[in-house]
């Protein structure tokens, strides 16, 4: 959401897709959670994407936002001709006014995070700075190869952001260190720090640089944006 936001201030039109049930993207920024029609009835194609698109509160940003409907989603995907290709068939016309499309997922590697998969040109990782979370970072890049193989050849990986990052706890010195061992190219040089600000803001709902341009989470969100846009890293794994 805030990245989708930052982007959007840098003058990129930009597309949030929120396909998560729990529909905090779409909280975040001001939309009701029972907006209808949304991702879900993408998803199940009673909708075209010109239908479900809406405007934000922040200029160049739009949403497709999560509906209540989504929360059943996953079941009904399982018995849904071409399952994991839903979203991407869906995203194939009326998106070409976009500069970037982020698709925020489940926290989870079920059928909705695979069409995002399926649908995605590149992964972009955000990494909370513990110790459970290399294990699932492990888990995110074995989904990440098996998509490439069997749904999606031009899958590649954006990049790595660690989140949630406090330069006082040893831990995060540690996770970082591992991290940017393993993914030498592929981990952005901005962190995104414990704010209050990052918070307080989604509870308005408002993406930071809305409700504070000035505190450290927006600073970091912007320089963020920044990287993707010039393209700092360049992983391909």
């Amino acid at each position: 959401m805030n990245l989708a936001a930052c982007l959007a201030a840098a003058e990129k039109r930009t597309l949030l897709v929120d396909i998560d049930p729990q529909a905090n993207a779409t909280s975040g920024l001001g939309v009701e959670r029972s907006a209808a029609p949304g991702a879900y009835e993408l998803l199940m194609g009673e909708a075209r994407i010109a239908d479900v698109v809406r405007p934000t509160a922040t200029p160049g940003l739009d949403l497709v936002p999560a509906g209540e409907r989504l929360i059943g989603g996953e079941v009904e995907l399982a018995t849904t001709p071409r399952r994991e290709m839903r979203l991407r068939e869906a995203l194939g016309e009326g998106v070409e006014a976009y500069d970037y499309i982020l698709i925020d997922c489940p926290p989870s590697l079920g059928l909705l995070t695979v069409n995002a998969l399926a649908a995605a040109h590149s992964v972009l990782i955000p990494l909370q700075c513990e110790y459970y979370a290399l294990e699932g970072l492990a888990r995110i890049m074995d989904a990440v190869r098996l998509c490439r193989l069997k749904l999606n050849p031009g899958l590649k990986l954006e990049g790595i952001v660690l989140t949630m990052y406090d330069a006082r706890v040893n831990l995060t010195e540690q996770v970082e260190q591992e991290v940017r061992r393993h993914f030498p190219r592929d981990v952005f040089r901005t962190a995104i720090p414990r704010n209050i600000r990052l918070s307080e803001a989604s509870s308005y709902g408002k993406p930071v640089i809305l409700y504070d341009i000035r505190s450290v989470g927006a600073e970091s969100y912007l320089r963020l944006a920044k990287e993707m846009i010039d393209g700092v890293t360049q992983g391909t794994r």
